[in-house]
């Protein structure tokens, strides 16, 4: 017989922080996000080298492209075509997936059950197996929900946030895969976040790279892995609209100056200025040392003319004032929106990646160190994460756009057995308490949504698209199978295995070796079977977005 939760007082706010009589207390940032103590959230302290690309020609003076002006390390052109848009979210301290949210199973997929006392572990009571008769479940009769491509459990509270947010025209345009993977919990040491591979496999924004809710090195909670951080790629920290909008404010000149040109033309003059300081200055350093300094100083203030000129409007990045995101008509409510700290992170974030101003996105979402003995705190954060998952699938649709979202957690959960009742998608059911940490029941997962077409999963064989949605297994009892792909006991190999994943949306796979040279995910032929899908129907034959 079940056990039965008795704790009647803990709070199913998801922004209540955590507390663990088995964790010591938080003292670094990570711990203090894991916790929920902090948001994902930070002050910038220092600005990174933004690649400040626009929509069309030069229109800054020629006098500008001077001496100090290299096109090869001050790149003011056009993207030239774009790929697509990618935003990650890093679900800090240790989030379930793998079961009670999105299904894993054995070598045969999704659908090739675990054990009774597998799905234990994984929060599923016995009587709500994803294979059992499930009268409420008209699409299938059992407990799976497969209106994403990618398998869910039906009562999941991450797919009941996604449902809500994402329509069903857009839900009919994604599809997705799941990555069972080992991830060491209450560490520093998780090199989750891919987006500077994400950037090195061609993805660029027109007016800064990569950017994220924290100002870390990965722009989250997780870092990144050590071989593909840049650091003149550290991103931007983007956590709220006022951090959007203020990429191009000018502070007092624009009360000074109405008309934007003469704006632009103090930029340019600030910019003549520091040659002419450049041209008196002597470094000191060694060879052509002294000219790449010169050209890199002086890019910084060609590069602010450029934007200012190309981005003379502010509002333009602000997703408080876009309809398709606040407003009767919006993912979110004007109340929604003022209220929920995660929400504006979330629409901050999505609206410069969607649009093409930054190559890249992570969003932190603190608090997912949830084993507090009960189930309504984890489900309370896995209904707000599907809730931000889903606003951003749904503002893709709207702006006709496709988009890949990988999300990732630092370590896992399980749970005891122990039962406790709550509010669920189709009313008050079981769901197993997460009692602890639990490393080996990890799992990441993506969404791929294009407005051409869903997502069409490799079929190299029978049965053989199973395997391409799951990408790995997970043995009876609900761990892990460390051997089953190099993912699954690397997180440095997850990441090249999620960026391989998003070159084969390109038709790009082909030049992973060439991109990742010291890559450590076999041949080509063995690669084939850790990527999920075909190229999209959205992209042309130059490995870039139709249009």
């Amino acid at each position: 017989m079940s056990k039965r939760s008795r704790l009647k007082n803990l709070s199913a706010n998801p922004d209540a922080p955590l507390t663990h009589e088995c964790h010591k207390k938080p003292v670094s940032r990570r711990e203090f996000i894991a916790q929920g103590f902090r948001a994902g959230t930070a002050t910038l302290l220092g600005t990174s080298a933004l690649s400040l690309l626009g929509e069309r020609a030069h229109a800054i003076s020629p006098d500008l492209l001077d001496k100090y002006y290299n096109p090869a390390s001050c790149d003011l052109a056009n993207v030239a075509g774009r790929k697509i848009p990618f935003v990650c979210f890093d679900l800090a301290g240790g989030a379930n997936i793998a079961g009670s949210n999105v299904l894993v199973g054995g070598f045969a997929g999704q659908r090739d059950a675990l054990s009774t006392a597998g799905y234990t572990k994984l929060g599923v009571p016995p009587d709500f197996l994803p294979q059992n008769q499930n009268p409420n479940n008209a699409d299938s009769n059992d407990f799976v929900n497969d209106r994403l491509g990618l398998l869910f459990h039906s009562e999941s509270a991450m797919l009941r946030g996604i449902l809500e947010r994402a329509g069903e025209d857009t839900q009919a345009g994604v599809n997705g895969a799941v990555i069972p993977c080992r991830s060491d919990n209450d560490t520093g040491n998780n090199p989750h976040n891919p987006t500077y591979g994400i950037y090195q496999a061609g993805a660029r924004g027109q007016l800064l790279q990569l950017i994220g809710s924290s100002a870390s090195v990965s722009g989250g909670n997780s870092m990144a892995p050590a071989m593909m951080i840049d650091p003149e790629l550290r991103p931007t920290k983007i956590d709220r609209p006022s951090d959007a909008s203020g990429l191009v404010d000018v502070g007092d000149l624009n009360q000074i100056l109405s008309d934007p040109a003469d704006v632009v033309a103090v930029m340019e003059s600030m910019k003549r200025i520091t040659d002419m300081r450049l041209d008196l200055s002597k470094t000191m350093m060694p060879g052509q040392e002294d000219q790449r300094l010169k050209e890199r100083i002086s890019c910084e203030y060609l590069k602010s003319a450029d934007t200012l000129e190309r981005f003379s409007n502010p509002a333009e990045l602000d997703p408080s004032i876009d309809p398709n995101i606040v407003g009767a008509n919006g993912i979110f409510t004007a109340d929604e929106f003022a209220s929920d700290r995660e929400f504006r992170k979330t629409a901050s974030v999505m609206k410069l990646v969607m649009d093409g101003r930054a190559a890249a996105g992570t969003i932190t979402l603190g608090g997912y160190d949830y084993h507090t003995g009960d189930r309504r705190t984890g489900e309370s954060r896995d209904l707000r994460a599907g809730r931000c998952i889903g606003a951003v699938l749904e503002y893709a649709r709207r702006v006709n756009t496709p988009v890949m979202i990988y999300v990732f957690s630092d370590g896992s959960v399980a749970s005891n057995g122990t039962i406790e009742v709550v509010d669920s998608i189709s009313g008050r059911i079981d769901k197993g308490v997460w009692s602890g940490d639990n490393s080996s029941t990890g799992a990441s997962f993506f969404l791929v949504y294009d407005p051409s077409g869903q997502p069409q999963l490799l079929d190299t064989g029978p049965n053989d698209t199973a395997r391409h949605q799951q990408i790995g297994w997970m043995r009876p009892d609900a761990s892990v199978d460390t051997a089953a792909t190099p993912a699954a006991n690397n997180v440095n190999l997850l990441v090249e295995t999620v960026v391989l994943n998003y070159m084969a949306l390109h038709g790009d796979e082909g030049l992973f070796d060439a991109f990742f040279p010291s890559q450590g995910l076999g041949s080509a032929e063995r690669r084939l079977a850790y990527t999920a899908f075909n190229k999209l129907a959205s992209v042309g034959a130059t490995g870039t977005l139709n249009g």
